[in-house]
């Protein structure tokens, strides 16, 4: 069995710092050999950054703490480790071949002894799977007390229902891994927060407390933006008497007092721990709410830009071959703006514009609106890109939709996601209102109406077409693991747990799905093989890499089409993907394409090459088609 090693890494792949991914740290610091100092910049950063958030005489006090914190990782270092990272090139740090897969722990029924060793075998069994996916983003695999892991009673240890760290580090073997940094609370449950209503001096501080329900006043309460419509405030008994504590997801989940910079080094402390357990990136899971401040909407503050930037600049110096993940499910200007100047923030953002403005498309059969939006897309260095999911865990989000759809439109597709078997989440926006925050469905079920009589293959190429969006567009490809096997939705889990998001996390079973993806004819086989040719496609070709050029081209409403182009221009990719249930003729201008060649290559029929007659490049496009033609020399 071919196995993804470092040394075959290298095989694929020429930057030599890639080997960093698959490496392994001294599990003890080694403090016989010199341990680098800061670098003097670096530290007049971290000072600065410290001060902005807590004043001059608390960011010196705490700067020796942080110093502390990159020194001890440093010396976990191997010789080799050290060595590789003076290669890092931040703008090779993604390329072409980077596909995600999005997946829970459990979320596969195998025969295995740990779901954890499950997951990593089936990967590598499934043959079409192991040759298109390099990384893998396990969700929270920590002991937690509710949400589905995101409510975690322990940052410092795997689930012990899941497996343990020795799963964790040989899927790093084998996979980039990226992990859940779930910074924003703790468990209600945890001993840390257990600690704290004990009165205990170490963990003092830890969260936003109140010793009156009423010192956040209906004014402050009117401004805060949260993704739930639960009261910000839930009620503890504690040592000195009842407390209310800020809990802007649930009363499980205990917001963490970033006031208090002691809990911040203790979470660097941790972003670095996950590191040596072999992170190759790390998402901030809503990362929008991390710092609290009444009087403001407790969102998107400059506060939390800073301590994402801090993050940033910690890593450059203890693990430059390490990414930062955003995913903060809001409009595109604020999703946007984590990105920072390009080279000083996230390295990644979830792209939560595209599965509203992909679903939309689809349900109205016109690509105006996502072509629009693709056309403005601005990517502001070569060290950033787009992270290009369409469905999550949770489902799919509808803030990223805002100020580029109208809000009656974003109302019609809740009512058809609705009508297909979907529930929605609402999320308070003051004043005792509410709005839609994102439609819980699988993608399969939000795209394809139940007992429609519809043909299964026109629903499997709707399907399949709707991902090739995300494929073809810059960035880094991401599919949550029910999008990538078109589980459709059972309303039925949700009536059972009473969790509308149980709806798109239900058990997979591997035999089950290794059966179907075997047998000719059936939908997963179908959507295996057609996906596995995109991607394949994708992986091929220097236009597709997450810096190379893009330019949308206007040729039909039904049709979403892509010119993606190389940074050294030697190679021209024309995407064309089929919104709509109709056939559509087009006739594209040469000059339109850059007027260089008239031959171009069909990507899926490698045989096949369409020449231009007339100055026209002639395409037929079946309902739901999808064509990548590549420029001839």
């Amino acid at each position: 069995m071919v196995k993804l090693t470092g040394t075959q890494a290298d095989t694929r792949d020429d930057y030599p710092a890639r080997r960093l991914d698959f490496m392994n740290y001294n599990p003890d610091p080694d403090y016989s050999k010199p341990i680098p100092e800061v670098p003097v910049e670096k530290r007049e950063r971290f000072l600065s950054r410290l001060t902005f958030l807590y004043g001059d005489q608390k960011a010196r006090r705490w700067l020796p703490e942080l110093e502390r914190i990159i020194k001890v990782h440093q010396a976990h270092k191997t010789d080799e480790i050290v060595e590789l990272e003076k290669a890092v090139d931040p703008s090779r740090r993604f390329s072409e071949r980077d596909v995600a897969l999005i997946t829970y722990g459990d979320l596969l029924k195998t025969k295995h002894h740990s779901p954890l060793a499950g997951l990593s075998e089936f990967l590598r069994n499934a043959t079409r799977l192991r040759e298109v996916v390099n990384i893998v983003h396990i969700l929270p695999f920590f002991p937690y007390s509710s949400d589905r892991g995101f409510s975690i009673t322990d940052f410092r240890s795997v689930n012990p229902r899941l497996g343990s760290w020795m799963d964790i580090e040989e899927m790093t073997r084998h996979y980039r891994i990226m992990f859940d940094g779930v910074f924003n609370h703790i468990s209600a449950q945890s001993r840390a927060f257990k600690e704290m209503l004990n009165g205990h001096p170490a963990f003092k501080n830890i969260a936003i407390v109140y010793h009156s329900k009423d010192e956040l006043t209906p004014e402050q309460r009117k401004l805060i933006v949260r993704p739930r419509t639960s009261d910000i405030l839930t009620r503890f008994d504690s040592i000195e008497g009842p407390i209310w504590v800020w809990t802007t997801f649930s009363p499980d989940q205990i917001d963490l007092n970033f006031k208090n910079p002691a809990v911040l080094m203790r979470i660097i402390d941790t972003l670095l721990l996950y590191v040596r357990k072999g992170a190759n990136l790390v998402r901030l899971d809503a990362v929008t709410y991390l710092w609290a401040e009444p009087g403001t909407s407790s969102a998107n503050l400059e506060q939390t830009h800073e301590i994402i930037k801090l993050m940033r600049d910690v890593l450059d110096v203890a693990a430059p071959n390490v990414a930062l993940v955003t995913e903060t499910n809001v409009p595109h200007k604020d999703n946007v703006a984590y990105f920072g100047d390009g080279y000083d923030e996230a390295q990644m953002v979830y792209n939560f514009s595209l599965p509203p403005l992909v679903l939309y498309s689809f349900y109205r059969e016109d690509a105006t609106k996502l072509s629009e939006w693709a056309a403005a897309l601005v990517y502001p260095s070569d060290q950033t890109t787009f992270f290009n999911i369409l469905d999550t865990h949770d489902g799919i989000g509808l803030m990223g939709a805002k100020g580029i759809l109208p809000s009656e439109e974003i109302d019609y597709m809740v009512r058809r996601a609705q009508s297909h078997g979907a529930f929605i989440s609402y999320r308070a926006v003051g004043d005792g209102e509410e709005e839609p925050y994102e439609i819980n469905s699988t993608w399969y079920g939000a795209l394809n109406p139940p007992d429609s009589g519809e043909e299964m293959m026109l629903q499997v190429r709707r399907f399949v077409a709707s991902r090739a969006v995300s494929y073809a567009l810059r960035g880094v490809p991401g599919i949550y693991f029910h999008g990538m096997v078109g589980t459709p939705n059972d309303p039925r889990v949700v009536e059972e747990t009473g969790s509308k998001r149980d709806i798109n996390r239900v058990l997979l079973d591997e035999e089950v799905l290794l059966r179907e993806a075997k047998t000719p004819g059936s939908k997963l086989s179908a959507i295996v093989e057609t996906l596995y040719k995109f991607l394949k496609a994708r992986q091929r070709r220097k236009a597709f890499h997450p810096n190379s050029g893009q330019r949308v081209l206007s040729l039909s409403p039904r049709v979403f089409a892509l010119l993606r182009e190389s940074a050294d221009g030697t190679d021209r990719v024309l995407t064309l993907t089929n919104v709509s249930s109709r056939p559509c003729a087009l006739e594209i201008p040469l000059e339109a394409l850059g007027g260089r060649s008239e031959a171009w290559l069909d990507l899926f029929h490698e045989t096949a090459i369409l020449k231009a007659r007339g100055g026209r490049l002639y395409v037929n496009l079946e309902p739901y088609d999808v064509v990548w033609l590549a420029e001839e020399a």
